[in-house]
Protein backbone atom coordinates (compact mmCIF):
# COMPACT_ATOMS: atom_id res chain seq x y z
CA UNK A 1 0.00 0.00 0.00
CA UNK A 2 2.55 1.91 0.61
CA UNK A 3 4.30 1.83 -3.27
CA UNK A 4 0.91 2.51 -4.45
CA UNK A 5 -0.02 5.87 -2.22
CA UNK A 6 3.45 7.22 -3.48
CA UNK A 7 2.61 6.49 -7.08
CA UNK A 8 -0.81 8.30 -6.65
CA UNK A 9 1.21 11.30 -5.00
CA UNK A 10 3.76 11.29 -7.70
CA UNK A 11 0.01 10.68 -9.94
CA UNK A 12 -1.68 13.80 -8.41
CA UNK A 13 1.94 15.97 -8.67
CA UNK A 14 2.04 15.46 -12.65
CA UNK A 15 -0.74 16.33 -13.01
CA UNK A 16 -0.76 19.58 -11.09
CA UNK A 17 2.34 20.61 -12.96
CA UNK A 18 0.43 20.36 -16.25
CA UNK A 19 -2.23 22.14 -14.72
CA UNK A 20 -0.17 25.01 -13.77
CA UNK A 21 0.41 25.22 -17.71
CA UNK A 22 -2.63 25.80 -18.99
CA UNK A 23 -4.36 27.22 -15.71
CA UNK A 24 -3.91 30.96 -16.59
CA UNK A 25 -4.08 30.33 -20.81
CA UNK A 26 -6.14 32.91 -22.42
CA UNK A 27 -9.24 31.10 -24.17
CA UNK A 28 -7.02 31.49 -27.79
CA UNK A 29 -3.81 29.72 -26.23
CA UNK A 30 -6.58 26.68 -25.66
CA UNK A 31 -6.52 26.53 -29.56
CA UNK A 32 -2.63 26.68 -29.90
CA UNK A 33 -1.30 23.66 -32.46
CA UNK A 34 0.81 21.25 -30.51
CA UNK A 35 3.07 18.75 -31.95
CA UNK A 36 0.03 15.99 -32.34
CA UNK A 37 -1.02 17.30 -35.62
CA UNK A 38 -4.88 18.11 -35.72
CA UNK A 39 -4.95 18.36 -31.51
CA UNK A 40 -4.48 21.85 -29.93
CA UNK A 41 -3.92 22.06 -26.56
CA UNK A 42 -7.56 21.84 -25.57
CA UNK A 43 -7.68 18.50 -27.43
CA UNK A 44 -4.80 17.36 -25.26
CA UNK A 45 -6.72 18.41 -21.82
CA UNK A 46 -9.66 16.83 -23.54
CA UNK A 47 -7.70 13.75 -24.07
CA UNK A 48 -6.37 13.30 -20.36
CA UNK A 49 -9.77 14.40 -18.75
CA UNK A 50 -11.39 11.61 -20.98
CA UNK A 51 -8.98 8.87 -20.23
CA UNK A 52 -8.86 9.53 -16.80
CA UNK A 53 -12.42 9.24 -16.62
CA UNK A 54 -12.60 5.83 -18.82
CA UNK A 55 -9.61 4.75 -16.24
CA UNK A 56 -12.19 5.73 -13.55
CA UNK A 57 -14.97 3.60 -14.96
CA UNK A 58 -12.40 0.70 -14.93
CA UNK A 59 -11.82 1.24 -11.10
CA UNK A 60 -15.84 1.61 -10.47
CA UNK A 61 -17.47 -0.75 -13.38
CA UNK A 62 -14.65 -2.59 -15.29
CA UNK A 63 -17.96 -4.66 -16.81
CA UNK A 64 -19.15 -1.30 -18.66
CA UNK A 65 -15.87 -0.60 -19.43
CA UNK A 66 -15.40 -3.38 -20.83
CA UNK A 67 -19.00 -2.94 -22.22
CA UNK A 68 -17.60 0.74 -23.88
CA UNK A 69 -14.87 -0.62 -25.56
CA UNK A 70 -16.25 -3.29 -27.25
CA UNK A 71 -18.87 -1.12 -28.85
CA UNK A 72 -16.15 1.23 -29.63
CA UNK A 73 -14.46 -2.02 -31.68
CA UNK A 74 -16.69 -3.71 -33.49
CA UNK A 75 -15.80 -4.77 -37.08
CA UNK A 76 -12.29 -2.75 -37.33
CA UNK A 77 -10.72 -3.12 -33.86
CA UNK A 78 -7.68 -0.57 -34.55
CA UNK A 79 -9.40 1.94 -37.36
CA UNK A 80 -12.34 2.39 -35.25
CA UNK A 81 -10.71 2.48 -31.55
CA UNK A 82 -8.19 5.82 -33.36
CA UNK A 83 -11.38 7.07 -34.31
CA UNK A 84 -12.97 6.51 -31.23
CA UNK A 85 -10.18 8.33 -29.52
CA UNK A 86 -10.24 11.43 -31.88
CA UNK A 87 -13.73 11.87 -31.39
CA UNK A 88 -13.67 12.08 -27.63
CA UNK A 89 -10.62 14.30 -27.75
CA UNK A 90 -12.75 16.63 -30.24
CA UNK A 91 -15.25 16.51 -28.32
CA UNK A 92 -14.33 17.72 -24.99
CA UNK A 93 -12.15 19.99 -26.85
CA UNK A 94 -15.12 22.00 -27.42
CA UNK A 95 -16.13 22.78 -24.82
CA UNK A 96 -15.29 25.97 -22.97
CA UNK A 97 -12.09 26.51 -21.26
CA UNK A 98 -12.62 26.54 -17.89
CA UNK A 99 -15.45 24.11 -18.14
CA UNK A 100 -12.55 21.31 -19.60
CA UNK A 101 -10.40 22.51 -16.92
CA UNK A 102 -12.79 21.55 -14.50
CA UNK A 103 -14.13 18.27 -15.35
CA UNK A 104 -9.94 17.32 -15.89
CA UNK A 105 -9.72 18.43 -12.54
CA UNK A 106 -12.41 16.70 -10.97
CA UNK A 107 -11.85 13.45 -12.83
CA UNK A 108 -8.40 13.23 -11.90
CA UNK A 109 -9.25 13.92 -8.09
CA UNK A 110 -11.96 11.44 -8.25
CA UNK A 111 -9.36 8.49 -10.11
CA UNK A 112 -6.35 8.78 -7.36
CA UNK A 113 -9.34 8.49 -4.65
CA UNK A 114 -10.31 5.25 -6.09
CA UNK A 115 -6.95 4.00 -7.06
CA UNK A 116 -6.22 3.85 -3.96
CA UNK A 117 -9.34 2.10 -2.68
CA UNK A 118 -8.80 -0.93 -5.23
CA UNK A 119 -8.64 -4.16 -3.18
CA UNK A 120 -4.66 -5.95 -3.72
CA UNK A 121 -4.91 -8.36 -6.20
CA UNK A 122 -7.45 -6.81 -8.24
CA UNK A 123 -6.72 -6.66 -11.92
CA UNK A 124 -8.45 -3.69 -13.80
CA UNK A 125 -9.27 -3.83 -17.58
CA UNK A 126 -8.00 -1.57 -20.32
CA UNK A 127 -7.32 -1.35 -23.83
CA UNK A 128 -4.28 -3.53 -23.61
CA UNK A 129 -3.83 -6.23 -21.08
CA UNK A 130 -5.67 -5.63 -17.61
CA UNK A 131 -3.32 -4.30 -15.03
CA UNK A 132 -3.18 -3.81 -10.98
CA UNK A 133 -4.01 -0.78 -9.59
CA UNK A 134 -0.43 0.17 -9.27
CA UNK A 135 0.43 -0.29 -13.23
CA UNK A 136 -2.67 2.00 -13.48
CA UNK A 137 -1.53 4.85 -11.64
CA UNK A 138 2.02 4.38 -13.36
CA UNK A 139 0.05 4.14 -17.15
CA UNK A 140 -1.64 7.46 -15.95
CA UNK A 141 1.18 9.33 -15.14
CA UNK A 142 3.39 7.96 -18.51
CA UNK A 143 0.33 9.50 -20.01
CA UNK A 144 -0.37 12.89 -18.31
CA UNK A 145 3.43 13.27 -18.38
CA UNK A 146 3.55 12.68 -22.58
CA UNK A 147 0.63 14.97 -22.91
CA UNK A 148 1.92 17.19 -20.70
CA UNK A 149 5.03 16.97 -23.33
CA UNK A 150 3.06 18.21 -25.84
CA UNK A 151 1.46 21.11 -24.05
CA UNK A 152 4.45 22.46 -23.05
CA UNK A 153 6.04 22.44 -26.93
CA UNK A 154 3.53 24.01 -28.08
CA UNK A 155 3.55 26.55 -25.66
CA UNK A 156 7.31 26.73 -25.47
CA UNK A 157 7.21 26.04 -21.76
CA UNK A 158 10.81 24.80 -19.99
CA UNK A 159 9.54 21.41 -17.97
CA UNK A 160 12.53 20.51 -15.31
CA UNK A 161 12.59 16.70 -15.45
CA UNK A 162 12.14 15.02 -12.26
CA UNK A 163 12.47 11.52 -10.39
CA UNK A 164 8.89 11.30 -11.41
CA UNK A 165 10.46 9.92 -14.90
CA UNK A 166 11.16 6.74 -13.23
CA UNK A 167 7.60 5.83 -13.29
CA UNK A 168 7.93 6.88 -17.05
CA UNK A 169 10.75 4.63 -17.72
CA UNK A 170 9.69 1.45 -16.41
CA UNK A 171 6.42 0.69 -18.19
CA UNK A 172 9.02 1.96 -21.43
CA UNK A 173 10.82 -1.00 -19.81
CA UNK A 174 7.98 -3.36 -19.25
CA UNK A 175 6.64 -2.65 -22.74
CA UNK A 176 9.41 -4.11 -24.40
CA UNK A 177 7.20 -7.14 -25.49
CA UNK A 178 4.37 -5.36 -26.71
CA UNK A 179 5.90 -2.68 -28.61
CA UNK A 180 6.79 -5.91 -30.71
CA UNK A 181 3.52 -7.92 -30.31
CA UNK A 182 1.85 -4.62 -31.53
CA UNK A 183 4.14 -4.73 -34.67
CA UNK A 184 3.41 -8.65 -35.25
CA UNK A 185 7.00 -9.49 -34.55
CA UNK A 186 8.68 -11.88 -32.00
CA UNK A 187 9.44 -10.80 -28.74
CA UNK A 188 13.01 -11.01 -27.95
CA UNK A 189 13.78 -14.29 -25.70
CA UNK A 190 17.03 -13.04 -24.00
CA UNK A 191 16.66 -10.80 -21.27
CA UNK A 192 18.19 -7.12 -21.71
CA UNK A 193 19.83 -4.70 -19.19
CA UNK A 194 18.61 -1.16 -19.10
CA UNK A 195 20.81 1.96 -17.58
CA UNK A 196 19.49 5.27 -17.80
CA UNK A 197 20.41 8.13 -16.21
CA UNK A 198 18.17 10.03 -14.02
CA UNK A 199 17.94 14.28 -13.51
CA UNK A 200 19.89 14.14 -10.67
CA UNK A 201 22.35 12.09 -11.69
CA UNK A 202 21.43 8.77 -10.29
CA UNK A 203 21.42 5.51 -12.36
CA UNK A 204 18.06 3.42 -12.87
CA UNK A 205 18.85 -0.17 -14.12
CA UNK A 206 16.63 -2.67 -15.20
CA UNK A 207 17.08 -6.33 -15.61
CA UNK A 208 20.57 -8.38 -15.31
CA UNK A 209 24.18 -6.77 -15.24
CA UNK A 210 25.27 -9.27 -17.58
CA UNK A 211 22.77 -9.33 -20.59
CA UNK A 212 24.01 -8.88 -23.95
CA UNK A 213 21.32 -6.59 -24.89
CA UNK A 214 21.62 -3.57 -23.65
CA UNK A 215 20.55 0.21 -23.85
CA UNK A 216 21.94 2.87 -21.77
CA UNK A 217 21.31 6.74 -21.65
CA UNK A 218 19.67 9.65 -20.36
CA UNK A 219 16.55 8.68 -18.49
CA UNK A 220 14.85 11.81 -20.12
CA UNK A 221 15.42 10.49 -23.70
CA UNK A 222 14.51 7.06 -23.25
CA UNK A 223 10.86 8.42 -21.76
CA UNK A 224 10.55 11.09 -24.63
CA UNK A 225 11.65 7.87 -27.21
CA UNK A 226 8.87 5.18 -25.84
CA UNK A 227 6.02 7.95 -25.49
CA UNK A 228 7.26 8.77 -28.79
CA UNK A 229 7.57 12.20 -27.79
CA UNK A 230 11.24 12.13 -30.09
CA UNK A 231 12.83 11.11 -32.79
CA UNK A 232 15.68 8.36 -31.77
CA UNK A 233 18.09 10.15 -34.27
CA UNK A 234 17.73 13.33 -31.63
CA UNK A 235 18.65 11.05 -28.38
CA UNK A 236 21.87 10.19 -26.89
CA UNK A 237 20.82 6.79 -26.00
CA UNK A 238 23.10 3.41 -27.02
CA UNK A 239 21.80 0.25 -28.02
CA UNK A 240 23.79 -2.56 -27.87
CA UNK A 241 22.77 -5.97 -29.74
CA UNK A 242 20.49 -6.09 -32.59
CA UNK A 243 17.98 -6.99 -30.32
CA UNK A 244 18.04 -3.92 -28.29
CA UNK A 245 18.73 -2.22 -31.41
CA UNK A 246 15.34 -3.21 -32.92
CA UNK A 247 13.59 -2.29 -29.72
CA UNK A 248 14.63 1.64 -29.76
CA UNK A 249 13.30 2.22 -33.81
CA UNK A 250 9.98 0.62 -32.29
CA UNK A 251 9.93 1.12 -28.90
CA UNK A 252 6.04 1.82 -27.41
CA UNK A 253 5.09 2.54 -23.97
CA UNK A 254 1.01 3.76 -24.67
CA UNK A 255 -1.85 0.59 -25.36
CA UNK A 256 -2.81 1.01 -28.86
CA UNK A 257 -1.30 0.60 -32.55
CA UNK A 258 1.82 1.52 -33.36
CA UNK A 259 2.43 5.16 -33.27
CA UNK A 260 3.53 7.09 -36.30
CA UNK A 261 6.73 8.43 -33.83
CA UNK A 262 8.14 11.66 -34.52
CA UNK A 263 9.96 13.03 -37.23
CA UNK A 264 13.98 14.22 -36.91
CA UNK A 265 14.80 17.47 -36.23
CA UNK A 266 17.54 17.66 -38.78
Amino acid sequence: MVELNALVADLRAEGAEIDALVSGLPDDGWATQTPAVGWTVAHQVAHLAWTDQRALLTVTDGDAFLAEVAQAAAGAPMTQMDKFVDEAAATGAAAPPDELLDSWRRGRADLAKALLAVPDGTKLPWYGPSMSAASMATARLMETWAHGCDIADALAARREPTARLRHVAHIGVRTRDFAHLVRRLAPPTEPFRVELTGPGGEVWTWGPADAAQRVTGPALDFCLLVTQRINRADTALVATGPDADTWLDIAQAFAGPPGDGRAARS
